[in-house]
């Protein structure tokens, strides 16, 4: 059973573990195309956080923010593998912060190809996001087994 959660942790994380791979080996100098592709839809998200909530994104460097995604992603899925909380922490914040960033269907017409390419890939990063509190969820309803103490009969006669 235990070789199965451990499998099942692996299967889960590898689609983490290619995508920060792939965007490490691509980083170059200025980010890479991760970097290219962010960088319009950062602008757009932190144009729609200040419309809507009169707040400012601070300026970022959108290759500071790929390595981030990068770190996030490389060192929450190898603690993730081995059972830890911590990185179930680290891809749930990684999720939390690219999902509406990357995948904004909500700038789209409902009726043209993009909104619904969005939209499934959006909803896609959910269900990873509510496998991730699920993982949390029982990691933390299990109870912390404590050491058993022998207990030492005493003689009689």
């Amino acid at each position: 059973m235990a070789f199965l959660a451990f499998l099942g942790r692996v299967l889960f994380v590898s689609v983490f573990i290619l995508s920060a791979w792939q965007e490490f080996n691509e980083f170059g100098i200025h980010g890479g195309p991760a970097a290219k592709a962010l960088k319009p839809k950062f602008n757009v998200f932190s144009n729609h956080v200040n419309s809507l909530t009169g707040l400012v994104v601070p300026p970022l460097e959108i290759k500071n923010l790929v390595g981030a995604s990068i770190a996030l992603k490389g060192l929450g899925s190898l603690l993730f593998i081995f059972g830890s909380s911590i990185g179930a922490y680290l891809l749930l914040l990684h999720q939390l912060i690219v999902t509406p960033i990357l995948f904004d269907f909500y700038n789209y017409d409902a009726e043209k190809d993009e909104y619904s390419q969005l939209f499934v890939k959006f909803t896609q990063n959910l269900a990873l996001f509510g496998a991730i509190l699920f993982f949390i969820g029982m990691k933390n309803s299990i109870p912390v087994r404590l050491a058993k103490k022998k207990v030492h009969k005493t003689k009689t006669g």
